[in-house]
């Protein structure tokens, strides 16, 4: 059949089994959004209130469920106001696809109304991106950019479509297959370095696995549970690893890193093999990169080759897969090895050095999420901003199934959370949500509580006030000596008024003696709610490993 470009860009949409797109209109993408409206049949559209709103959305969407994140917006400053929610998911190899409306091709490169060479401007924080100047290229591209978003170490993609292609016709011929000569990647590693790496495992005395977000992103939690199960090795994860859960609870040693636990870290530096599956080995892990699990072998597999040897020398390199690579280990175990003097070496010093919260006098913040973790469901979706409030939820929150947690980790993007819940809650309506920020991340994309109430999502969420932008006042009280510059942040709203305004459930606390009531009534909320939490001040995250510093030269007190 013979149909204009907006429609296939919809007809597309169908055939990659979209079911949701984030999007908002504007005057170069008139087009596509008639289209939807004729041709859009099932598709849930999702407006935001601002375009970076909408692709942190789709960001917690593609998160939360696996699937690809669909982002629509007009060109110039919609198309610019992508830019943060692009990068954030490429930093944490997100798939997303964001297609992009752009002045007609016979004005390309004259400065016109809301022009902006959106390509040229993602080159380094996309997969792959795409100008559209042939109506024929149109539905190869959009199967191209699926294919890129999804497949290898995933990530976004943006097509930028302009006007006049929208409206031009042409027959619809959607490619079932798609094959490019430059991107193939290799999914089953390389059987000798999958042999070596089991030698080292054969032979190791003290080994350690660590889990990274690829564990996450290539769907293998299960098989790497079943692998250290099978085989008892301890594991430690990353941010973006979360979720692990083996069936004996003191294999699962928690975070690592800048403010990971205690015992995790020391886990690391004890290690002789260290087993890192879906791993950047990114500084905040690292520390000082020579005195990092310093009596290790170190085997890394990862599906990007460009990540092995880029940050940490490894002995054996294995470019794959994660499931593949893992099941390939599984199929050649003869012996199943137990580790009982190691497991009680780290048993012992975790009993020395608990990461646990007992309630004093003030409210604090990790009370609040000790209470959190106990009261929702095991399966409850929790999405974190980030600085403080991301670290008191990596340390206290107990997350036992992948895809249950949620923050911006390479980027760091401050506003993440709220939008991102949304994006989450619309893939998984029937499971809990629950958003933690701090009162300078919740405040730049406030705005979205409007798409909260418009969409009558039930989110539950609780803002850790406590007027400062706490992680880099914090780093101002151990570098400056208290020489608190620019991080106060007076004259905060009162956040539970706002959501008032916005028709969202909401209460403040202030007390430790109001935080189980309000934290429990947050919980059983049957709609939206919002907790504003004055916490104290300048409390700090511990423990803490200064940046460049050995991971075993925490800090506990600053």
């Amino acid at each position: 059949m013979y149909i204009n470009g907006a429609r296939i860009v919809v007809e597309s949409l169908f055939k990659e089994k979209v079911d949701t797109v984030f999007c908002y209109i504007g005057g170069a993408v008139i087009p596509i959004f008639d289209a939807l409206h004729k041709h859009g049949r099932n598709l849930r559209l999702i407006q935001p209130r601002h375009e970076q709103g909408g692709t942190h959305a789709a960001d917690g969407y593609a998160r939360s469920t696996g699937k690809t994140g669909v982002v629509i917006v007009t060109s110039g400053p919609g198309a610019t106001n992508t830019i943060t929610g692009i990068t954030t998911a490429y930093m944490d190899s997100i798939p997303m696809v964001v297609i992009t409306g752009q002045v007609p091709t016979g004005n390309l490169g004259t400065d016109a109304f809301q022009e902006a060479d959106i390509t040229g401007i993602t080159i380094p924080i996309t997969k792959a991106n795409f100008l559209v100047k042939n109506i024929e290229d149109l539905a190869p591209i959009m199967k191209q950019a699926f294919h890129i978003a999804r497949t290898g170490r995933p990530g976004p993609v943006v097509v930028d479509i302009p006007s006049d292609i929208q409206k031009e016709k042409t027959r619809f011929d959607y490619p079932e297959k798609f094959a490019l000569s430059s991107y193939k990647p290799k999914e089953n590693g390389h059987p000798g370095q999958i042999k070596a790496a089991m030698g080292l495992i054969q032979k190791a005395k003290r080994p350690l696995i660590l889990v990274g977000g690829g564990v996450i992103s290539s769907g293998s939690t299960d098989i790497v549970n079943q692998f250290i199960d099978r085989f008892g090795i301890p594991a430690v994860a990353t941010l973006m690893g979360r979720g692990i859960n083996p069936r004996k609870e003191e294999l699962y040693l928690g975070g690592i890193g800048m403010h990971g636990s205690q015992y995790g870290n020391y886990a690391i530096q004890k290690t002789d093999l260290l087993i890192a599956l879906g791993s950047r080995f990114s500084d905040r892990i690292l520390g000082d990169v020579v005195s990092f699990a310093p009596k290790a072998k170190i085997i890394h597999v990862d599906i990007d080759p460009a990540e092995i040897g880029k940050n940490k020398n490894v002995h054996v390199p294995i470019v794959g897969n994660i499931r593949s690579v893992v099941s390939k280990l599984l199929e050649m175990v003869e012996v199943e090895h137990r580790y009982g003097d190691w497991i009680l070496e780290l048993t012992n010093f975790r009993n020395n050095h608990p990461m646990t919260y007992t309630p004093s006098d003030g409210l604090k913040p990790q009370y609040l999420i000790q209470l959190a973790n106990n009261m929702f469901p095991e399966d409850a979706i929790v999405v974190s901003d980030v600085g403080q409030n991301q670290m008191w939820v990596s340390q206290y929150y107990q997350f036992k199934h992948p895809r249950c947690y949620l923050s911006s980790g390479g980027l760091g993007t401050m506003g993440f959370a709220l939008p991102a819940s949304i994006g989450a809650k619309i893939g998984n309506p029937h499971r809990e949500v629950l958003m933690v920020a701090g009162d300078g991340g919740f405040q730049m994309n406030i705005q979205e509580l409007a798409t909260i109430r418009k969409y009558g999502l039930n989110i539950k969420m609780l803002v850790l006030d406590n007027a400062y932008l706490g992680m880099v006042r914090q780093w101002q009280q151990l570098l400056c000596k208290k020489r608190y510059m620019e991080t106060e942040m007076m004259g905060n709203p009162d956040f539970a008024e706002i959501a008032r305004v916005f028709g969202i459930k909401s209460r403040s606390i202030s007390r430790p003696d109001e935080a189980e009531t309000a934290m429990s009534e947050l919980a059983e909320s049957s709609e939206a709610m919002l907790i504003h939490a004055k916490v104290e001040r300048e409390e700090n995250v511990l423990p803490m490993v200064p940046a460049g510093k050995s991971l075993d030269s925490a800090l506990t007190q600053i």
